[in-house]
């Protein structure tokens, strides 16, 4: 095996997504031949003693799960409850032996699709914006939305300091007492879309995650999950093993507000 990064044999391991791998190394729990590594690190697991916590990493072929999981309102989407609440868990709905983490967040009152697996590479190519990978949600915004706001969102939006990444919405719905949107994006800030609304003024009411990447929640009804099949399976690894890292360069976006052509508008 040649050199690779530390984050990506560490994930092939199992411990976690390339993004919670690189939080271990920055903490400074990771050393390669006795010496302290350092984000940016590569190794070879056949020649290098690699250390995480103090034990050896051990990498070997793996039996890889993929879970497609309806989480339901009220359930985090983390391994555990770090408030120590009593929270259910996304991990608490799957009763399946052996480290599965989740591809992506929801946070607690958000419900949907969501991609529970032990393939680290996998989940950090979907989760990572650089690569492009779309998430699909359907939201259901209190009031009637102004076409101009739509627009403002569609080209992106100042948050802390940093312009969020241009989105596709379509308004697949729309009265005087709320506005259900389509929106597909690349990107997954915390609770970025309710974030955005608040800014521009509306208040989410519903958000429900429908695709992930080339997988779809299809049927599943909330709190159900179920193991993906052999074709989702390649589907989903074919779109993740020819992706490449994207440039800076903002896509233009332009608002679908009157091209939707299932648009209704109620009195």
């Amino acid at each position: 095996m040649p050199e690779e990064r530390l984050q990506k044999l560490m994930a092939h391991a199992g411990l976690g997504s390339r993004r919670s791998c690189e939080k271990i190394i920055e903490e400074g729990r990771v050393k390669v031949n006795g010496r302290l590594a350092k984000l940016g690190d590569k190794a070879d697991p056949n020649n290098d003693k690699i250390e995480v916590n103090g034990r050896l990493l051990k990498i070997k072929q793996k039996n890889f799960v993929y879970i497609a999981l309806n989480k339901p309102k009220g359930v985090i989407s983390s391994l555990d409850d770090e408030l120590e609440q009593g929270r259910k868990t996304v991990r608490d709905l799957i009763p399946l032996p052996g480290h599965l983490y989740p591809v992506g967040r929801l946070d607690k009152q958000s419900t949907g699709l969501m991609l529970m697996t032990n393939d680290g590479d996998l989940a950090h190519k979907l989760t990572h914006p650089r690569y492009g990978h779309t998430k699909t949600y359907q939201v259901v915004i209190e009031g009637q939305m102004n076409p101009a706001h739509i627009t403002e969102w569609e080209e992106g939006v100042w948050l802390e300091g940093k312009k969020t990444i241009p989105v596709k919405i379509d308004v697949l719905q729309q009265n005087k007492r709320f506005t259900q949107l389509e929106i597909v994006m690349r990107e997954g800030r915390k609770r970025q879309i309710r974030r955005v609304a608040a800014q521009l003024g509306y208040n989410v009411r519903q958000l429900n995650r429908v695709r992930l990447g080339t997988l779809e929640l299809g049927n599943l009804k909330p709190g159900d999950w179920r193991h993906l099949n052999k074709g989702e399976i390649n589907v989903l690894q074919k779109s993740t093993s020819k992706s490449k890292p994207k440039g800076k360069k903002r896509p233009p976006s332009k608002s679908n507000y009157k091209k939707k052509s299932n648009y209704k508008k109620q009195s």
